[in-house]
């Protein structure tokens, strides 16, 4: 670790420091004071040696530890246009491959699209408020049923305080329920009700789509069922997307929620129980993924500032994307014969 002295310098003007020591990792300094106002500003003076701070509880004490700042590389926008457009041609082909029809594969694509495209989108302007860096979404396609594995963006600076971790978690999700919802009237609106056939893939309904088909669709008579409109499945991977994002698992938006809630340990147990209940839902797969994402970072390291509080008003959003996890639960849609 370089600069040593000037490092701590910097914390002095902030900070009463009552002990230090340094390995080839981190600087870390002991204090019994906390101002969130220092802290910010020491993570604006650190930034011009390219060293980054984290301050966290220690017994009765606080400690900053200080490491050096990973570079982080250059976006290429045209990796997103053609990513994007991949994702439109696997997902016109997943729409039409489900009805035979490429008006409704071209409606499946743009309804799919936009409840993805608005959940990363709402995560990139919620990194932009808090001045965080991140990449415009990354659609990812994909030969699967609904031609993708979604969209990512790509964080590229440490997230300020908790408010700001909170944000970043919360905000795909509500914004992509809120478009969910009109895309599951619609096609809810749109589908069929057939005979019952032989062999056909049934949906257990989330209870927000049990309360959409309830008000939309008479009632189905005994040997019937309702024939999604691929409208309609867009809705309903939107419910499916909004539940495994939500779960409070490692990284997931859920994650990045229950750790600006909660303190490392108890987001550990969280992310357990979260993993319990995508395997009990049936997604499988997903569990897998999200133990490999949980064990191999071993730790979510939290906001710079992790000693921050959570605002009151961000607690009631809580409750709400609570609700909104809670409607959303979908098990994993099962084959009659």
């Amino acid at each position: 670790m370089e600069n040593p002295e000037l490092v701590e310098d910097y914390v002095s003007r902030y900070f009463s420091v009552k002990s230090f020591y340094m390995d080839e990792r981190a600087f870390y300094f002991i204090t019994s004071e906390y101002n969130a106002e220092n802290f910010a500003q020491l993570i604006e003076d650190l930034d011009t040696l390219r060293y980054v701070p984290f301050i966290k509880k220690y017994e009765e004490d606080y400690r900053i530890t200080i490491f050096k700042k990973s570079e982080s590389g250059k976006s290429r926008l045209h990796i997103n246009v053609l990513l994007f457009l991949a994702t439109i041609l696997t997902t016109i082909y997943a729409g039409y491959s489900f009805e035979g029809s490429i008006i409704d594969g071209i409606a499946f694509s743009i309804a799919l699209l936009a409840i993805i495209g608005t959940h990363e989108t709402a995560h990139f302007f919620a990194a932009r408020k808090h001045g965080v860096k991140a990449t415009l979404p990354y659609f990812i396609p994909a030969p699967t049923l609904i031609g993708t594995f979604g969209a990512v963006i790509s964080v590229k600076s440490p997230i300020p305080d908790r408010n700001a971790l909170f944000d970043l978690g919360f905000s795909g999700p509500i914004a992509g329920i809120i478009v969910t919802i009109p895309v599951l009237i619609i096609g809810i609106y749109l589908s069929h009700i057939v005979p019952m056939q032989k062999t056909a893939m049934l949906f257990i309904p989330s209870i927000l789509m049990y309360f959409v088909t309830y008000f939309t669709v008479p009632t189905i008579p005994d040997g019937f069922i309702l024939q999604i409109h691929p409208i309609a499945f867009a809705g309903w991977v939107g419910t499916v997307v909004t539940m495994l994002n939500l779960m409070p698992v490692a990284f997931l938006d859920g994650g990045h929620i229950s750790r600006s809630l909660f303190n490392e340990k108890i987001h550990i147990i969280i992310s357990i129980i979260g993993i319990i209940v995508t395997f009990a839902l049936g997604w499988i797969p997903m569990a897998i993924l999200m133990i490999v994402i949980l064990f191999m970072a071993k730790r979510h390291p939290g906001a710079l500032d992790d000693v921050s509080k959570l605002s009151y008003s961000r607690k009631i959003l809580a409750i709400v994307i609570l609700l909104v996890f809670i409607v959303c639960l979908s098990p994993i849609p099962i084959v009659s014969v």
